[in-house]
């Protein structure tokens, strides 16, 4: 459950940089090789996706479940049945036809192939490495017969899908990742793809002070910055305060049309 603390954290502060290094010295030799290498690939890819995707390439090359954020297997499965019982508990039913946005390695995605008819899951990612993964996923669980959609994409004008078409639209640590453009760009098409009655769930880094991002990985905004944004393109936005109870870390906004 986020804490007042954590939500005022300025980390790109000097002062929560030396407070941090100095209760985790162990951090501080990964945080310089992290950071190293981001540089390098900031260099490399100017624009945001094509960075990224090179960070993912890296993380997946070492450790896909790593790469999505689960540093044990345990704890890879734990937060995708999170993020599955969820949901179920929220309405999601077998028919709801679901776009699942950064499916990373099927996490969570798996579980909602199994639960959803055949052909009802489609999957976007912009990296192709965990791509593959997620592949591996769905043959270690004998889920070929589900015929799941598994694309990759470079942005988020979601221009290939069509019209009114998902029930329910689901972005778990995407947003924590993305900047401010790129969640505006989401916002603009994401209504177009929504099925009347449906819903959009995203999770995101949230904070109360001042909005920041460390090393162009992880992204910390306001909830009234991302409501407001929603509101522009004609979504309204509603704060999900019963995911945080859970103790993930992220926080969740839950959007509809009109």
């Amino acid at each position: 459950m986020a804490t007042k603390k954590n939500l005022l954290a300025n980390r790109t502060s000097v002062g929560h940089k030396v407070r941090y290094a100095m209760t985790n010295p162990d951090r501080i030799t990964p945080y310089l090789r992290r950071a190293a290498r981001d540089g390098w690939l900031r260099l490399k890819h100017p624009d945001h996706v094509g960075y990224y995707r090179a960070v993912m390439a890296s993380d997946t090359g070492r450790n896909p479940e790593a790469a999505v954020g689960s540093q044990t297997h345990d704890r890879w499965l734990a937060l995708g049945k999170m993020q599955f019982d969820y949901l179920l508990e929220h309405g999601l039913t077998p028919r709801h036809r679901m776009l699942d946005i950064g499916c990373g390695n099927l996490r969570a995605g798996w579980r909602f192939i199994d639960h959803l008819d055949a052909g009802h899951y489609y999957g976007i990612d912009i990296s192709p490495d965990i791509l593959i993964s997620a592949k591996e996923t769905l043959t270690k669980q004998e889920l070929q017969a589900k015929l799941p959609h598994l694309t990759i994409t470079q942005n988020l004008t979601l221009d290939f899908l069509p019209d009114h078409h998902f029930d329910v639209v689901h972005a778990h640590s995407v947003f924590s990742h993305s900047p401010i453009g790129i969640i505006d760009e989401c916002f603009a098409h994401v209504g177009r793809v929504l099925a009347p009655g449906g819903w959009f769930d995203f999770t995101f880094d949230r904070t109360e002070g001042t909005e920041h991002q460390v090393l162009r990985e992880d992204f910390y905004y306001r909830t009234q910055t991302l409501v407001d944004l929603a509101a522009k393109h004609g979504l309204t936005a509603r704060f999900m305060a019963d995911w945080e109870k859970l103790g993930h870390g992220q926080s969740k906004i839950r959007v509809t049309v009109g």
